[in-house]
């Protein structure tokens, strides 16, 4: 069916791909027909589904290179999914400047390099996609996320200048904010907590659908966004958050 083979014939990378979200979005993309590309500092489970190139994002030779390799193997380019980030648990108070300069370089930066190296293949692609992996800490305030939330917000505005930006090149650029995901990252968050249960459950308790979102249900809304089928789309963001930022349920 023409709905589950959308993307055949489409060049995709992904960055971060080897584990959480970035994983379940290859997944997804190589089975509606794309061919895949996945951007990480390691393989992860990503094998079976794209082909692997190192790439660390926080730093430009290690960008620039990852995009020679892949020149190396493919002339075209089609969608970019920055997907790759990094997070931090403290209040502006107690955030150390390299904390703040680790974030924003890795988080905001990084997406920029990214993003600057594949505009000039997405230019003369007629099916160009970009999305962006921002937060629901981008738009509700979060406790113990200062830097990683400022990043956040700084993706979303990004996202919108970068939309503007390449209207003319025919660049669709969109946005996805999770809730709290049931990812590798938030497993190892939990499990540095003194009760690793009992903060489950707090998070848990947080968002007004009772759960955690996840990877598949945040990459769905980015498959969503960087489809061909979705042309009209460009400038936009989408909540995947178990209605944390629209809901207001009265306690019991």
């Amino acid at each position: 069916m023409m709905m589950e083979k959308e993307f055949a014939g489409l060049t995709a990378i992904v960055t971060g791909a080897g584990s959480g979200i970035g994983l379940e979005v290859i997944k997804g993309l190589s089975s509606r027909g794309a061919r895949v590309f996945g951007l990480d500092v390691s393989k992860g489970e990503m094998a079976e589904y794209a082909t692997y190139i190192h790439c660390d994002i926080s730093d430009t030779s290690s960008v620039k290179n990852a995009f020679v390799e892949f020149r190396e193997s493919s002339d075209n380019l089609d969608i970019l999914i920055n997907n790759a980030g990094i997070g931090s648990l403290t209040t502006v108070e107690h955030e150390s400047d390299e904390i703040w300069q680790k974030v924003l370089n890795t988080n905001v930066i990084g997406t920029a390099r990214v993003s600057r190296e594949a505009i000039a293949l997405l230019r003369e692609s007629k099916s160009a996609a970009i999305v962006n992996t921002a937060s629901v800490a981008a738009i509700d305030g979060i406790p113990n996320r200062a830097a990683y939330s400022a990043s956040k917000g700084a993706i979303l505005t990004l996202t919108l200048a970068m939309a503007t930006d390449h209207l003319s090149d025919g660049i669709r650029v969109n946005a996805v904010n999770p809730g709290t995901t049931d990812t590798p990252w938030v497993k190892r968050l939990l499990e540095q907590s003194d009760d690793a249960k009992t903060a489950k459950a707090a998070l848990e308790a947080r968002q007004p659908m009772g759960r955690l979102v996840t990877p598949a249900e945040i990459a769905s809304a980015i498959i969503f966004l960087a489809s061909p089928l979705q042309a009209a789309i460009t400038g936009t963001s989408i909540n995947v958050d178990g209605g944390l930022h629209s809901l207001r349920i009265p306690k019991k």
